[in-house]
């Protein structure tokens, strides 16, 4: 895989385990930091869906 530009929340610049994410022009990567080789392949549709998810509370407990 080529080389990404992973970035990461602003709350986890100190720490270890943090989701990253690096936005390519026809896809987008998620990666824990704490294993960086499982790298999840998104469209940019699922993308978005995921943050609107996320933002609406569809995976709180």
């Amino acid at each position: 895989m080529e080389n990404h530009n992973w970035i990461r929340p602003s709350a986890c610049s100190n720490a270890s385990n943090c989701p990253e994410v690096a936005i390519a022009p026809d896809a987008v990567y998620v990666r824990s930091s704490l294993l960086p080789d499982a790298i999840a392949q998104l469209t940019t549709t699922e993308w978005r869906d995921l943050v609107a998810a996320i933002r609406n509370g569809e995976f709180d407990a």
